[in-house]
C-alpha cells in the first residue's frame, strides 16, 4: 500500500505506531505532508522511530508533492486549516481521503467544496466514526428521516482549555459538572473545532447539522472523554454511552479514535473488511 499522511502530531505518531506493531508487512510507500518548518524533524523521526513502518518514506511540504509520489490513500490528521488547504486537490486527483478534522464540515462552502472535488476526481471522501459507536446504524435509520438525534460530551475541565470554556470557567476550580454549551452541531463544531468532531460526524451520519442538538460538559468527575447520544426515529430507538481514554499526547482527542483510522488503513490492505 502507498499511504499519504497529511499531519505529524499526536494522531499521525500514535497511528505510525500502531502500523509498525500490527502490519504483516510494510507498507510499500509511505509520503507524510509536514509544516515546513517541522520537515527536519519529520524526516529524523520517519527514519528512526518509524523505519519499519514502510519499505519507502519520504516527507514533502504541500499537496502537489504528495500527488507526485502516488498515494492510493491519504490520510488526513492535521487540523481544519489543512482540511481547507490540502484535501481538495488530493480527492480531485482522484484519491480516496480518510478524514480525522470531519468538524471542518460544518463550514457548508467547504463541505460542499469537497463534494464537487470527490464527484470530480472520481474519489471519495472517507469519515471515520472516530471515537463514537453505531455510525452504521445512525446512518442506515437516516435514509428513513424523521430522525431525532441528541448528544452530551463530557470531558475533564482542562481537556476544555485553549477553547470557549476557557472565558466562561475556572476550569481549574470546577468540584462539579457543569453544561457550558447548548447548541447545535455545526455551532459546537465551528467553536469547538478540536473537541466537537464526535457532534459533527454524527450530525453528518444522522439528521443534519442543524437538527443535531449538542451538549458540551466539563466534568471533573467524567473517567476520560465521554460521549452520549441517542437517537429516535420512526424505525428504531437507541442510545449509546462511550467512555474513552483520552490519547497520550492530547487530553482533546480520544485514542479510539487513532484506532478508528487504523482500522480503515488496515480495511483497504487485508483480504476481509469490517
Amino acid at each position: 500500500m502507498r499511504l499519504g499522511l497529511i499531519g505529524f502530531g499526536n494522531i499521525a505518531l500514535t497511528l505510525l505506531g500502531q502500523l509498525a506493531e500490527t502490519l504483516d508487512a510494510p507498507l510499500e510507500h509511505l509520503t507524510v505532508l509536514s509544516l515546513p518548518e517541522m520537515e527536519a524533524e519529520t524526516e529524523a523521526r520517519l527514519k528512526g522511530d518509524f523505519a519499519s513502518v514502510a519499505r519507502e518514506a519520504v516527507v514533502v511540504t504541500d499537496a502537489r508533492e504528495l500527488l507526485a509520489h502516488r498515494p492510493g490513500l491519504v490520510v488526513e490528521c492535521a487540523g481544519h486549516a489543512a482540511v481547507v488547504a490540502h484535501v481538495p486537490p488530493v480527492l480531485h486527483a482522484g484519491i480516496d481521503v480518510v478524514i480525522v478534522s470531519i468538524g471542518a464540515l460544518s463550514d457548508a462552502a467547504l463541505e460542499a467544496e469537497l463534494r464537487a472535488a470527490a464527484i470530480a476526481g472520481g474519489s471519495r471522501l472517507i469519515l471515520p466514526a472516530g471515537a463514537v459507536g453505531g455510525i452504521d446504524l445512525l446512518a442506515a435509520l437516516g435514509a428513513a428521516g424523521g430522525l431525532e438525534v441528541r448528544y452530551r460530551g463530557s470531558k475533564p475541565p482542562l481537556a476544555w482549555s485553549g477553547t470557549p470554556a476557557e472565558q466562561a470557567l475556572d476550569l481549574g476550580a470546577l468540584s462539579e459538572a457543569v453544561t457550558f454549551f447548548t447548541g447545535t452541531a455545526r455551532e459546537a463544531a465551528r467553536d469547538f473545532p478540536k473537541n466537537a468532531n464526535v457532534a459533527a460526524t454524527l450530525a453528518l451520519a444522522g439528521a443534519g447539522f442543524e437538527a443535531t442538538h449538542v451538549e458540551l460538559v466539563a466534568d471533573p468527575a467524567a473517567p476520560g472523554n465521554v460521549h452520549e447520544y441517542s437517537v429516535v426515529s420512526p424505525l428504531a430507538k437507541y442510545s449509546m454511552r462511550i467512555e474513552n481514554l483520552p490519547s497520550a499526547g492530547n487530553a482533546k482527542t480520544s485514542v479510539s479514535t487513532v484506532y478508528s483510522v487504523l482500522r480503515e488503513i488496515r480495511n483497504r490492505i487485508g483480504p476481509v473488511a469490517i
